[in-house]
């Protein structure tokens, strides 16, 4: 009987030593999947602590929530920051809401640098009502998230657009009460606007003045200074912001270092052709120097090139005899005149 040849590398999932894979990326649904388990581990004695760790989990430290929807008095759009998250989810639960749970329908997902995009059409959030009455509320709309490309992969922006939303009553309900006209009018009439509850929908209207106040609190939080201190030091702060002259000022500095080193350049440049110039000069001035400007009694006098020879001498020159007459200088000796007894030996 032949067997496969064993791999010491090869860890069976059922053994006690089962490796587990290299940490991969988790998937953005998969995020949302996680978050609905979270919030179907709360219990009933849940606090502050435990909504502020929730949104930790979840949550980046500068996220922001948008809800979009239209009620009967014109569209609403309210925008939250991270701070006022955790009271958002926990004034759904404070209306009267036993589940909460988001549905996510072919999403489609943008890969960013440092970001990942996730849009649903047709999303769906379902919460189901223990209060007034058992009912059960999908909420339609489409839903934007934008995650950070890390370990962590937690939201930095949630945007859910409220399109239509359902309520829902079981039958045996409406059955155990179909004799009561009370009873079926009440269970006719909505419980939520747009999907959302009344205690939801205040705190949204709150978070329009609490929103601003933010850097009160936490300045009063942070120095533990009166409600009017705080106001007055956050006025002054940005009223000084308004008064002082613009931040960025090291561009003067940086076009003045390269107007130094063009003008030193320059200088340089002007300095070495000034002394070009210079030499050129002396050189035109020597070469235009002629004889009628040093002998004041000569007229016109052929030029001839000063070269010293081998020893010291002048090899060709001009010379100037006493009767006004040139002679060429060869060698020591003038043409026309006998070499003296000294020169002959």
């Amino acid at each position: 009987m032949s067997s496969t040849p064993h791999d010491p590398f090869y860890s069976s999932p059922f053994g006690p030593f089962y490796r587990r894979h290299t940490p991969y990326m988790v998937q953005p649904e998969y995020r949302i999947y996680e978050m609905n388990k979270r919030l179907q581990s709360r219990t009933e004695d849940s606090d502050n602590l435990w909504w502020d760790a929730f949104a930790t989990e979840f949550f980046e430290d500068d996220a922001t929530l948008t809800l979009s929807f239209c009620l009967e008095d014109g569209p609403k759009r309210y925008t939250i920051g991270r701070t006022l998250i955790p009271r958002y989810f926990s004034t759904v639960f404070e209306g009267g809401v036993t589940d909460l749970y988001y549905i996510l329908k072919h999403s489609k997902e943008s890969y960013h640098n440092s970001s990942i995009t996730v849009d649903c059409d047709q999303c769906a959030m379902v919460t189901q009502h223990g209060k007034p009455m058992f009912t059960k509320v999908c909420t339609e709309g489409r839903l934007i998230l934008e995650f950070t490309f890390d370990d962590l992969m937690r939201i930095k922006t949630w945007h859910f657009t409220i399109r239509q939303y359902r309520e829902l009553v079981p039958r045996s309900i409406l059955a155990m009460h179909a004799q009561d006209p009370q009873v079926l009018d009440q269970l006719s009439k909505n419980i939520t606007r747009m999907g959302l509850t009344n205690f939801t929908l205040n705190y949204l209207r709150l978070c329009v003045i609490l929103e601003p106040m933010q850097e009160l609190m936490s300045r009063h939080k942070t120095y533990n200074l009166s409600p009017r201190d705080c106001l007055k030091t956050c006025l002054f702060q940005k009223w000084q912001r308004m008064v002082a002259p613009p931040e960025p000022a090291r561009q003067p500095t940086t076009k003045r270092r390269k107007r130094k080193n063009s003008t030193s350049s320059t200088s340089n440049s002007s300095a070495g052709n000034a002394a070009n110039s210079a030499g050129s000069k002396k050189k035109t001035a020597a070469a235009n120097l002629s004889l009628t400007s040093q002998v004041p009694g000569l007229g016109a006098t052929p030029n001839r090139s000063l070269s010293p020879g081998r020893d010291g001498d002048l090899c060709q020159s001009t010379a100037v005899t006493p009767a006004g007459q040139f002679k060429e200088k060869h060698g020591g000796a003038l043409k026309g005149v006998p070499p003296s007894p000294a020169q002959r030996m």
